[in-house]
């Protein structure tokens, strides 16, 4: 049986759409303003990407820099659009001031998905309380990832809580995939993958060159050898 992991990579735009499906990755993340960590892209750049590649496509809905949700009637607007367009999966994740999931937002905007799978992404490393938002969102139609580092620190400080959830898969809240990304390297793929973890999620690391420039196809591939 194949051991092989899911590569997800963070894509701009159609050229670093193309060469991340290149280079081996197996879904994209469709963000811009990496500025502001990642906002919600305009439907004619996932249209332009749809185009350009075959492989699964996440899209963020997030319209404001931070983890509150902000005007939820502009994501569920965002989230109508980009499904009118023909997108299937995304990414969201919203929390009130005092660290807890805002649900209102959070089930405004699956609401609108109607069934689509979605990532809870990195606001469950700011939460106050991890084990309780994944027992309070563990319900939702089409949640079937997390994508954390573990802490907000980064993979670094958040190994030791990376292993432990993975652990625990199965129990209640924590069926969903757990997505590994921020300030992932290839030095942590080995526990990681020891731990049972099986999905990367990378985003600088696909771009040696920084963020100015596009994704790298070679760097893309050498992260899919290393998952394989």
């Amino acid at each position: 049986m194949s051991n092989r992991a899911l590569l997800e990579v963070i894509a701009l735009d159609a050229e670093d759409a193309i060469a991340a499906q290149a280079g081996g990755a197996d879904r994209l993340e469709l963000v811009t303003d990496m500025a502001a960590d990642g906002l919600t892209p305009p439907r004619e750049t996932f249209a332009a990407i749809r185009a350009a590649v075959d492989i699964p496509l996440r899209v963020m809905i997030r319209k404001t820099d931070g983890f509150a949700a902000g005007e939820v009637s502009g994501l569920v607007e965002a989230a109508r659009e980009l499904r009118a367009e023909g997108a299937e999966e995304f990414v969201l994740g919203f929390l009130n001031p005092d660290g807890t999931p805002d649900l209102a937002a959070v089930e405004a905007v699956v609401a609108e998905l109607d069934g689509c799978r979605w990532t809870f992404h990195r606001a469950i490393d700011r939460a106050a309380d991890r084990d309780g938002l994944r027992k309070a969102v563990a319900d939702l139609p089409g949640l079937d990832t997390y994508l954390t580092a573990g802490s907000a620190a980064g993979v670094d400080e958040g190994l030791p809580v990376l292993i432990a959830e993975a652990a625990r898969r199965g129990e209640p809240g924590y069926g969903p995939r757990i997505l590994v990304g921020g300030g992932l390297t290839l030095s942590h793929v080995p526990v990681l993958r020891g731990a049972g973890i099986d999905a990367f999620h990378i985003g600088g690391a696909a771009r040696p060159s920084g963020w100015g420039r596009p994704v790298s196809a070679e760097a893309v591939a050498e992260w899919r050898a290393a998952l394989s």
